[in-house]
């Protein structure tokens, strides 16, 4: 008897010992999030582009102006609101979809909600019929980029066999907080025309940024690699699975394979970032390489996914209740986006 009660009396000791080395651990926990800004555009007519489809551009001039400023606060707000929560902070990294050109973006973190964050902006021009464009803004203080690079994706009509003009698949390559880690940032061909006919052009989409990927992961099989979007595909479609193929269960994941963890969150939980005729989508996600899964926290892994869907950027009544609340008419009715934003967590543990 008296040896049993020694024993426990150990494992009783090692247990607390044990818990108390984990209560000990302290973690550095940062955001990356993508954000569909929706429309973007500046209230100048650019007669190379097709921006009079902009929503500011059927506003008589008076009211452009104050369309523009009220949208940039709007996008400022909810940009400095994602994570802040749990991280006391705005994203570190965060990418951007439809936005009409660079100035948009300088005046954006220019806006008094995020100027103190002191973020870069890396954007290229894409050659989209309707001018807007991906791009990637970063906390300088805590990201620091190395590579830029565009890249085209080259589709064609499948009847007319003429060219379709669409975004560019952005590539960041560049150290957070030391840790070297790869970005793609997409807006991947819209559903214009139904899903299954415009699907070959998303299918492409896929086709090109699994190509990124795996230059990557031809230098380095243990590349740390983010690709996030606008992919106006859901997890389940066949861009996600048999293109890039993604799983959606990290314990299948193995080396040089891509982690969806917004799969779940689609197929279980039935979350969505955008709403159309009745039925929820999940278009925006951050899906990850194998490496950031890894349990060694000695740089950063993945925490934790989730859809930045606040009281506020809800539609409160109507046939919409629930679903994002866009901005109409340019925005003088107070609206956000047609989309809510997708984050992940990042964490690492410090001394």
């Amino acid at each position: 008897m008296k040896n049993l009660k020694l024993t426990l009396t150990v494992m009783l000791l090692c247990a607390f010992v044990s818990l108390s080395a984990q209560e000990k651990k302290k973690y550095k926990i940062h955001t990356v999030a993508f954000y569909n800004l929706e429309n973007l555009f500046d209230t100048i007519n650019d007669t190379t582009k097709f921006d009079e489809a902009s929503p500011i551009m059927e506003l008589n001039q008076a009211l452009r102006a104050k369309a523009y400023v009220k949208k940039i606060q709007n996008m400022a707000k909810v940009v400095a609101d994602i994570g802040y929560e749990d991280t006391k902070n705005t994203p570190a990294i965060i990418g951007v979809s439809e936005v009409e050109n660079r100035q948009v973006l300088v005046d954006l973190v220019n806006d008094p909600q995020l100027l103190d964050k002191d973020y870069g902006i890396i954007h290229f021009d894409s050659p989209d019929k309707r001018g807007i464009d991906v791009a990637l803004l970063y906390q300088k203080s805590l990201f620091r980029p190395i590579e830029a690079s565009s890249h085209e994706l080259l589709i064609y009509d499948d009847s007319t066999r003429e060219r379709v003009y669409t975004r560019d698949q952005l590539l960041v390559s560049g150290e957070l907080e030391g840790d070297l880690i790869h970005v793609i940032v997409n807006h991947w061909p819209s559903r214009s025309g139904g899903e299954a006919r415009s699907r070959f052009k998303r299918v492409a989409a896929g086709t090109l940024n699994k190509r990124i990927i795996d230059s990557l992961q031809s230098i380095d099989p243990y590349a740390k690699i983010l690709t996030m979007g606008d992919f106006n595909d859901n997890p389940t479609n066949d861009s996600m699975k048999k293109e890039i193929k993604a799983e959606g269960d990290k314990e299948k994941v193995k080396l040089k394979g891509i982690y969806n963890p917004y799969e779940d969150l689609f197929k279980k939980k039935g979350l969505g970032t955008t709403g159309y005729r009745d039925a929820w989508s999940l278009f925006d996600m951050i899906l990850m390489s194998q490496p950031f899964l890894e349990k060694d926290y000695s740089s950063f892994r993945f925490y934790k996914a989730g859809i930045f869907n606040k009281s506020y950027l809800t539609n409160k009544e109507g046939r919409y209740k629930g679903y994002p609340l866009r901005m109409s008419n340019a925005g003088l009715s107070g609206g956000y986006s047609d989309h809510f934003p997708a984050y992940i967590y990042l964490i690492k543990e410090v001394n």
